[in-house]
């Protein structure tokens, strides 16, 4: 979350909501079970339900919902602040090897009830899944900071599958 926080708080005055984008970024992860994939949808429903109860204004609750279900895809959105949030979510793939070496461990750590026969296709379907994309990252900042390194390290990991 930190991580997060960072690169989103560098481009603070690009983002229009940004307490939209915090209540996101606290709310985005809050429910996660690696072998659940409706994780994102009850991250956001919990979210609407608690920022109702301190009656946050409606159009922040659902601007927060909605970029929280966009974590799930990572897909362009019409909202400038959703593909900054999402870019800053995957900011983790455009790190240093160092930094991403820990990172796609880390993923495996939490995949480990799975044998490699069963992990690593399923890996590797996510890492093409990236390197097939134009552009892994949707605004120009993060492309710019990202992109490359990004692909850099989405290739060794796979190579190294």
């Amino acid at each position: 979350m930190e991580n997060l926080l960072n690169q989103l708080t560098e481009i603070k005055g690009e983002i229009e909501n940004w307490n939209a984008v915090l209540f996101t970024l606290y709310y985005h992860d809050i429910i996660y079970n690696s072998l659940k994939s409706d994780n994102e949808e009850k991250s956001a429903l919990l979210a609407e339900q608690r920022m109702k109860e301190i009656a946050v204004d409606q159009e922040v609750i659902e601007l927060c919902k909605n970029q929280i279900l966009a974590t799930k895809t990572h897909l362009k959105s019409l909202n400038n602040d959703t593909n900054y949030f999402t870019d800053a979510d995957l900011s983790v793939l455009g790190q240093p090897w160092e930094i991403y070496q820990k990172y796609y461990e880390d993923v495996r750590k939490e995949y480990a009830i799975y044998p490699n026969l069963v992990y690593n296709p399923g890996r590797k379907k996510v890492l093409n899944h990236f390197l097939s994309m134009d552009k892994i990252y949707k605004t120009d900042y993060f492309i710019d900071k990202f992109e490359t390194q990004a692909r850099i390290n989405l290739q060794n990991e796979l190579a190294i599958l």
